[in-house]
Protein backbone atom coordinates (compact mmCIF):
# COMPACT_ATOMS: atom_id res chain seq x y z
CA UNK A 1 0.00 0.00 0.00
CA UNK A 2 1.04 3.31 -0.04
CA UNK A 3 1.57 5.66 1.83
CA UNK A 4 -1.85 7.40 1.90
CA UNK A 5 -4.25 5.24 4.09
CA UNK A 6 -7.54 6.68 2.31
CA UNK A 7 -5.68 5.50 -1.06
CA UNK A 8 -6.66 9.21 -2.30
CA UNK A 9 -3.37 10.93 -3.97
CA UNK A 10 -2.07 13.29 -2.68
CA UNK A 11 -3.40 17.03 -2.73
CA UNK A 12 -0.19 18.33 -4.09
CA UNK A 13 -0.29 15.70 -6.99
CA UNK A 14 -3.10 16.94 -7.73
CA UNK A 15 -2.59 20.40 -7.68
CA UNK A 16 0.87 20.29 -9.58
CA UNK A 17 -1.19 18.15 -12.23
CA UNK A 18 -4.05 20.66 -12.64
CA UNK A 19 -1.67 23.18 -13.18
CA UNK A 20 0.33 21.58 -15.54
CA UNK A 21 -2.49 20.87 -17.87
CA UNK A 22 -3.69 24.48 -17.95
CA UNK A 23 -0.12 25.25 -18.86
CA UNK A 24 -0.12 23.50 -21.98
CA UNK A 25 -3.89 24.44 -22.82
CA UNK A 26 -2.38 27.66 -22.55
CA UNK A 27 0.44 27.28 -25.01
CA UNK A 28 -1.60 25.30 -27.17
CA UNK A 29 -4.31 28.32 -27.09
CA UNK A 30 -1.29 30.78 -27.35
CA UNK A 31 0.31 29.10 -30.93
CA UNK A 32 -3.04 29.04 -32.29
CA UNK A 33 -3.90 32.75 -31.44
CA UNK A 34 -0.21 33.50 -32.53
CA UNK A 35 -0.82 31.56 -36.00
CA UNK A 36 -3.89 33.20 -37.13
CA UNK A 37 -2.17 36.89 -36.34
CA UNK A 38 0.42 35.84 -38.73
CA UNK A 39 -2.31 34.80 -41.53
CA UNK A 40 -4.13 37.85 -40.61
CA UNK A 41 -0.77 39.77 -41.45
CA UNK A 42 0.49 37.89 -44.23
CA UNK A 43 -3.31 38.63 -45.83
CA UNK A 44 -3.28 42.27 -44.88
CA UNK A 45 0.17 42.72 -46.53
CA UNK A 46 -0.37 41.10 -49.84
CA UNK A 47 -3.75 43.57 -49.79
CA UNK A 48 -1.45 46.48 -48.55
CA UNK A 49 0.43 45.42 -51.99
CA UNK A 50 -1.99 45.22 -54.12
CA UNK A 51 -3.96 48.16 -53.21
CA UNK A 52 -0.54 50.01 -53.88
CA UNK A 53 0.15 48.05 -57.36
CA UNK A 54 -3.57 49.27 -58.21
CA UNK A 55 -2.44 52.85 -57.81
CA UNK A 56 0.52 52.39 -59.34
CA UNK A 57 -1.11 50.81 -62.29
CA UNK A 58 -3.98 53.59 -62.14
CA UNK A 59 -1.18 56.34 -62.43
CA UNK A 60 0.51 54.74 -64.65
CA UNK A 61 -2.57 54.25 -67.46
CA UNK A 62 -3.32 57.89 -67.11
CA UNK A 63 0.57 58.84 -67.52
CA UNK A 64 0.47 56.48 -70.91
CA UNK A 65 -2.87 58.78 -72.31
CA UNK A 66 -1.32 62.09 -71.13
CA UNK A 67 2.21 61.09 -72.93
CA UNK A 68 0.34 59.55 -76.38
CA UNK A 69 -1.25 62.89 -76.57
CA UNK A 70 1.83 64.67 -76.06
CA UNK A 71 2.88 62.50 -79.02
CA UNK A 72 0.27 63.17 -80.71
CA UNK A 73 0.26 67.08 -80.38
CA UNK A 74 3.93 67.06 -81.51
CA UNK A 75 3.64 65.26 -84.81
CA UNK A 76 5.79 67.92 -86.30
CA UNK A 77 8.60 66.12 -84.16
CA UNK A 78 10.81 66.89 -80.81
CA UNK A 79 11.67 69.79 -79.61
CA UNK A 80 15.75 69.65 -79.17
CA UNK A 81 16.55 69.65 -75.32
CA UNK A 82 13.66 67.81 -74.34
CA UNK A 83 12.81 64.01 -74.11
CA UNK A 84 11.04 62.48 -77.28
CA UNK A 85 7.53 62.18 -76.52
CA UNK A 86 7.37 58.87 -78.35
CA UNK A 87 10.43 57.72 -76.50
CA UNK A 88 8.33 58.74 -73.50
CA UNK A 89 4.74 57.15 -74.13
CA UNK A 90 6.84 53.84 -75.04
CA UNK A 91 8.14 53.90 -71.46
CA UNK A 92 4.99 54.76 -70.26
CA UNK A 93 2.88 51.98 -71.85
CA UNK A 94 5.76 49.78 -70.96
CA UNK A 95 5.54 50.12 -67.32
CA UNK A 96 1.92 50.39 -67.66
CA UNK A 97 2.37 46.71 -69.12
CA UNK A 98 4.47 45.72 -66.24
CA UNK A 99 2.46 46.98 -63.22
CA UNK A 100 -0.73 45.29 -65.35
CA UNK A 101 1.52 41.87 -65.51
CA UNK A 102 2.22 42.79 -61.57
CA UNK A 103 -1.26 43.38 -60.23
CA UNK A 104 -2.72 39.74 -62.47
CA UNK A 105 -0.61 37.78 -60.41
CA UNK A 106 -3.19 38.84 -57.84
CA UNK A 107 -6.35 38.05 -59.46
CA UNK A 108 -6.19 35.01 -62.34
CA UNK A 109 -5.76 34.06 -65.96
CA UNK A 110 -9.20 36.07 -66.57
CA UNK A 111 -7.66 39.22 -65.42
CA UNK A 112 -3.98 38.26 -67.01
CA UNK A 113 -5.89 38.25 -70.41
CA UNK A 114 -7.63 41.26 -69.77
CA UNK A 115 -4.35 43.22 -68.80
CA UNK A 116 -2.72 41.96 -71.53
CA UNK A 117 -5.43 43.22 -73.96
CA UNK A 118 -5.37 46.15 -72.17
CA UNK A 119 -1.64 46.81 -73.06
CA UNK A 120 -1.59 45.84 -76.00
CA UNK A 121 -4.90 48.27 -77.08
CA UNK A 122 -2.37 51.13 -75.77
CA UNK A 123 0.45 50.07 -77.89
CA UNK A 124 -2.16 49.91 -80.95
CA UNK A 125 -3.41 53.30 -79.82
CA UNK A 126 0.12 54.71 -79.50
CA UNK A 127 0.36 53.58 -83.11
CA UNK A 128 -2.02 55.36 -84.28
CA UNK A 129 -2.09 58.48 -82.32
CA UNK A 130 0.14 61.13 -84.82
CA UNK A 131 -2.82 60.37 -87.28
CA UNK A 132 -5.13 61.75 -84.88
CA UNK A 133 -6.82 65.34 -86.03
CA UNK A 134 -7.96 66.66 -83.42
CA UNK A 135 -8.75 65.67 -79.27
CA UNK A 136 -12.00 64.05 -80.16
CA UNK A 137 -10.07 62.19 -82.41
CA UNK A 138 -7.95 61.07 -79.43
CA UNK A 139 -11.07 60.31 -77.29
CA UNK A 140 -11.91 57.80 -80.04
CA UNK A 141 -8.86 56.30 -80.24
CA UNK A 142 -9.01 55.79 -76.64
CA UNK A 143 -12.75 54.49 -76.48
CA UNK A 144 -11.94 50.93 -76.27
CA UNK A 145 -8.46 51.14 -73.69
CA UNK A 146 -10.65 53.47 -71.73
CA UNK A 147 -13.74 50.39 -71.49
CA UNK A 148 -10.90 47.52 -70.57
CA UNK A 149 -9.14 50.09 -67.94
CA UNK A 150 -12.21 50.61 -66.54
CA UNK A 151 -12.67 46.86 -66.09
CA UNK A 152 -9.22 46.82 -64.44
CA UNK A 153 -10.19 49.60 -61.78
CA UNK A 154 -13.38 47.65 -61.14
CA UNK A 155 -10.78 44.61 -59.93
CA UNK A 156 -8.80 47.00 -57.93
CA UNK A 157 -12.14 48.80 -56.36
CA UNK A 158 -13.36 45.05 -55.68
CA UNK A 159 -9.79 44.39 -54.21
CA UNK A 160 -9.85 47.39 -52.02
CA UNK A 161 -12.92 46.24 -50.40
CA UNK A 162 -12.26 42.98 -49.50
CA UNK A 163 -10.99 42.18 -45.89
Amino acid sequence: MSGHPSGRPPLLSLVTLTIAVASLSTAIYQGWVQTRNLEIMQRDLARREQVRSCKDVIETYFDAKLRIGLMADSASGSVPGLPDPAVQARMAVSRFGALGTYLANFQGEEARSRYTALTRELERVMGLARTASSPSGMEALFEAADGLFYGMNEDCARSARQT
